[in-house]
């Protein structure tokens, strides 16, 4: 027997131990799993004695009343007696459901309730997820509206380019979260349930039950697929259902972690620039060396976690590659970590970019002087079409742009200095003409296009009608505990 502190003599997954909600942590759970499976029995038999086998409403009766208690003692005993899980189960439940016991599992092989256990934990995951993604897409959106206008350098090669606004950006981030919603969405609603196929998914051990009546077979499919909250079932299975339905799942889930990473990646290059910082709590420590540090944890961990998510991907894609024929064993321990651990991990990643998301803090007045040791360099085009307009040679104008420019950004990368090209545009008597229009050409907000209306328009037509069937479970807050 295990005495206090034993716990922390042995390995425990820092996914459910240190991070992972409550929701999805049970949606894996040993108790989630085999009380599944005593449901999962109770279907069948409902549907048998439906269809005319010879089962009594009081063996139904005592396996609905034991549905829940599952002796995990026992079970584990049997286990070890018997090397295999499900009869262990089987065992178990008979035990306490003696008068049921003859018809347990009547006409079933072990992915009966294995692999339609497995379909369940998927879709329930699935539906742990979206209303945390809908909440993630919903609190970046409303903080897109609010920058949509506020310009912001543009990068690309991580250079400085064309001006933006931080709403726009985080639209970006928004149309990458919006592509995992739908994918969410369809591998979820794709999902279909094994039922009842017998041992190499022909049907023969309830065909010979029904005395050959192939319209009961489909009809007992029919019913328990019902039972158990799906609306079709696959129509033809191994022993298993396919892997390959495991590739769909994980796939969109490793896209999502490839979404997150990204995201995460760009606040954490923001917030070296000082211009965007996820929350830090009053009495965070930032460095236990450096005092001073504010460093991005969460937006650290959403990157380090979904790199994670991204690499489980290959475990169901070499295991469908490799199922032989009907069915080999060799998918079981693999998709015992690969499907838990995904759906945590993506839980995990939900839950920390809501928190972030939630609290952002943006530093307009370090963007405006990122912008304005920038935008000279930008406008140049604009001052010499204004010198143009105002009876310039064209050519002329881009020399002495081009001797200006070289000269500030002298000053700006051997000496250290800010970008002086607007005092020297002043002081260049060739510049008169336009001086008086100078602050109108150098107005941050005539460099960023269309990005205020691309916000608007996307916010509506794309961001929230898909938010619409989550608004009941929008005001769930997270606090991180680490």
């Amino acid at each position: 027997m295990d005495t206090p502190g034993d716990e922390f003599m042995k390995y425990r997954s820092p996914l459910v131990s240190r991070y992972a909600s409550k929701e999805m942590s049970y949606n894996f759970s040993d108790r989630k799993k085999f009380t599944t499976w005593r449901k999962l029995w109770i279907y069948l038999a409902k549907a048998e004695k439906a269809l005319g086998l010879p089962i009594t409403d009081a063996q139904v009766a005592e396996m609905e009343s034991h549905a829940e208690d599952v002796d995990f003692a026992m079970a584990a005993e049997e286990e070890k007696r018997l090397r295999h899980d499900v009869m262990a189960h089987v065992h178990t439940f008979a035990h306490c459901c003696p008068t049921a016991a003859p018809i347990i599992h009547l006409g079933a092989t072990s992915c009966y309730v294995g692999d339609n256990t497995d379909l369940i934990v998927l879709r329930d995951g699935f539906d742990i997820l979206l209303p945390k993604l809908a909440r993630v897409i919903d609190r970046l959106a409303t903080f897109a509206e609010k920058y949509a206008d506020l310009p912001t350098l543009g990068f690309t090669h991580y250079q400085p380019a064309q001006l933006t606004t931080v709403g726009k950006r985080s639209c970006l981030w928004l149309q990458d979260l919006t592509m995992d919603m739908r994918n969410l969405q369809r591998a979820r609603d794709d999902l279909r349930f094994r039922g009842v196929k017998g041992t190499t998914g022909t049907q023969a051990s309830f065909l010979q039950l029904f005395q050959g009546d192939h319209d009961k077979v489909e009809e007992l499919d029919n019913k328990v697929t019902e039972m158990a909250g799906f609306k079709k079932a696959y129509l033809v299975t191994g022993q298993t259902y396919s892997r390959k339905v495991d590739i769909d799942s994980l796939s969109v889930l490793a896209s999502l972690g490839a979404t997150v990473h990204k995201i995460c990646t760009d606040i954490r290059l923001l917030a070296n620039l000082k211009e965007i910082e996820e929350p830090f709590e009053k009495e965070q420590i930032g460095s236990s060396a450096m005092p001073y540090k504010r460093n991005p944890m969460r937006a650290e961990r959403c990157c380090s976690l979904s790199r994670h998510l991204v690499a489980l991907l290959s475990d169901p894609l070499q295991t469908a590659s490799v199922q032989w024929l009907e069915r080999t064993l060799d998918d079981s321990a693999n998709r015992r970590i690969s499907l838990a651990e995904s759906f945590l991990t993506a839980d995990i990643i939900l839950s920390t970019l809501q928190n972030i998301t939630e609290g952002l803090v943006v530093y307009p007045k370090v963007i405006e002087r990122h912008i304005r040791h920038e935008l000279p360099f930008m406008a140049t085009e604009n001052l010499i079409m204004a010198m143009v307009k105002a009876g310039g040679n064209r050519q002329d104008c881009h020399e002495k742009i081009r001797v200006l420019s070289q000269q500030a950004a002298a000053v700006v990368k051997q000496e250290g200095g800010d970008n002086d090209l607007l005092a020297r545009v002043k002081a260049d008597p060739y510049f008169a003409p336009i001086l008086g229009e100078l602050d109108t050409l150098l107005d941050p907000k005539t460099f960023i296009g269309r990005a205020p209306q691309q916000v608007s328009r996307f916010l509506s037509e794309e961001v929230y009608p898909l938010l619409e069937p989550f608004k009941e479970k929008m005001n769930v807050k997270i606090e991180l505990e680490l």
